[in-house]
């Protein structure tokens, strides 16, 4: 059965990153490239005409200047244009397809949080059915460094899978944020530290066992790295994307409908490397 990889394509500037790792992912992964471009169905019908032949052209071209830009080979590429609204009918393509991978430009709402939510971006996360990358960097290597915050929920568990078996060449950094009861009380007495030392080795033994266990379920395991930081969640990822970004950022996607994951929001919104969403299950 044939590998799917579907890039949603708008002919903006912010779109040709997405566009050349979308190439190199399908080379990568021996992977068909269906390239798709959302028209506005209020057209008239001569203009749409007229238009779907012009954006095919553009795609074809702009597909070959990032081949050469980038030395990409040339997968097995089909491009095609639908109407409708572009969220939906990405979303309705994915599905069509088997998509392995829904494959986006960043957004232009960077720096505000508050705006993210009306994005073609936001509500294709909400509804996708597989995984879904937002692209801000040049794809001018393969991703080598990959990081994924974790808490063995389920969608933790969904997205270190998702992550392991796309990428089982590179990189796994897993992250952990902890804290304790009575940090801010007791922090500064001996016997308390004590105790908190001890949980902490026994929290990191807990989690090796469970990232052995996961691990099992592959033939093939990259090298990975786990990291416990103490803090919230939310706080810890992002002071580590700010000290040391990776390549690419694989999280769970807890939003739902109606409301939206405040880590998502706040990554989307400052997107420091590309970034990769996965359903909760």
């Amino acid at each position: 059965m044939t590998r799917t990889l579907l890039f949603a394509c708008d002919l903006s500037a912010e779109n040709r990153s997405a566009f050349g790792r979308a190439i190199r992912l399908a080379n990568e992964m021996g992977a068909r490239l269906d390239v798709l471009h959302v028209l506005d169905p209020y057209l008239p019908h001569r203009v749409l005409r007229d238009l779907e032949g012009a954006v095919v052209d553009d795609i074809h071209a702009i597909a070959t200047d990032l081949r050469e830009d980038y030395a990409l080979a040339e997968p097995p590429l089909l491009v095609q244009t639908v109407t409708g609204a572009p969220y939906a009918e990405i979303i309705r393509e994915a599905h069509d397809r088997n998509a392995e991978m829904i494959i986006l430009g960043t957004h232009r709402k960077r720096g505000h949080p508050d705006l993210i939510g009306g994005t073609t971006l936001a509500r294709v996360l909400l509804s996708a059915p597989c995984p879904v990358l937002t692209v801000s960097q040049p794809p001018a290597e393969p991703w080598n460094d990959i990081l994924v915050p974790v808490d063995f929920s389920l969608t933790c568990r969904r997205t270190l899978r998702e992550t392991l078996r796309h990428f089982p060449e590179s990189r796994l950094e897993l992250l952990h944020a902890w804290d304790v009861p009575g940090e801010r009380e007791l922090g500064s007495d001996t016997e308390f530290a004590l105790w908190r030392d001890r949980e902490v080795i026994r929290l990191r033994q807990q989690l090796e066992q469970e990232i052995d266990h996961l691990m099992a379920e592959f033939d093939r395991v990259p090298e990975l790295e786990l990291v416990l930081e103490q803090g919230e969640p939310l706080d810890v990822l992002i002071a580590h994307l700010r000290r040391q970004p990776p390549d690419l950022l694989a999280l769970g996607n807890r939003s739902q409908a109606g409301r939206r994951s405040q880590i998502t929001k706040r990554l989307l919104a400052e997107p420091r490397c590309d970034i990769m969403l996965c359903r909760a299950w």
